[in-house]
């Protein structure tokens, strides 16, 4: 996607591997306390519940696995989502794709705030690739600017992205395998209280916390869901 299509919109106007239960665009969340409707083998989970499809806000939780049970670590917290809500995402849409997904690497223009997840320090050379026609498309490369082997046009540089991308987790949509047009470079980052083009954005101190939660050793996963 362009690099306009995943930073935040102005108030005028963020496929992966699936785990054990895979949960499809249309799906609908029924818990009322918004407690994971999940039962594969992550030990962490983030669930992004909003009220509507369209909604354009959603409540976010961090959860711990503790026996059988799962207990709030973080949350409840205000987020963004996509300016066309939560469901089907494609190349085409500015919605937050439905779905469990796992988050296994961040990056940032800021420095690594502590997280475990593997973290990449990014600059003007650091892309996000969203030309359909490209074999890089939906993963990262680097590339000083004019010398890319995509259109350019169509793709994020990360490093000039602003404060959105001060810190940010990879949500692992359309990754594997990848299919082209099903939607790109969508991120759990830094957001200032207006709808994304499809990634799922909240406060830099809450990000920071969730980033420093995420543990990989406890394959952890992003829960995008519609209340029902």
């Amino acid at each position: 996607m362009a690099a306009s299509r995943r930073r935040l919109l102005s108030a005028a106007a963020v496929t992966a591997a699936l785990l054990t239960v895979a949960v499809g665009c249309g799906r609908r969340h029924s818990e009322t306390d918004d407690q994971p409707d999940y039962r594969g083998p992550a030990g962490q989970v983030i669930t992004v519940i909003s009220d509507s499809a369209d909604a354009t806000t959603a409540t976010l939780s961090a959860w711990d696995r503790v026996g059988a049970q799962w207990v709030r670590a973080i949350g409840p917290l205000r987020a963004d989502v996509g300016a066309q809500g939560i469901g089907p995402a494609s190349e085409s849409a500015t919605r937050s794709p439905a779905g469990i997904w796992s988050l296994t690497e961040a990056f940032g223009i800021a420095a690594d705030n502590g997280t475990r997840l593997p973290y990449r320090r990014v600059t003007t050379s650091d892309w996000w690739v969203s030309d359909t026609a490209s074999r890089f498309y939906n993963t990262h490369h680097s590339c000083a600017p004019g010398s890319c082997p995509f259109d350019e046009s169509a793709g994020e540089d990360l490093g000039s992205a602003g404060p959105a991308y001060d810190h940010a987790v990879v949500i692992d949509y359309n990754r594997a395998p990848v299919v082209a047009g099903a939607g790109s470079a969508y991120f759990l980052h830094v957001g200032d209280g207006h709808p994304t083009a499809g990634c799922v954005a909240v406060p830099a101190a809450d990000l920071d916390r969730l980033m420093r939660w995420l543990d990989p050793a406890r394959g952890p996963v992003i829960y995008i869901a519609v209340r029902e």
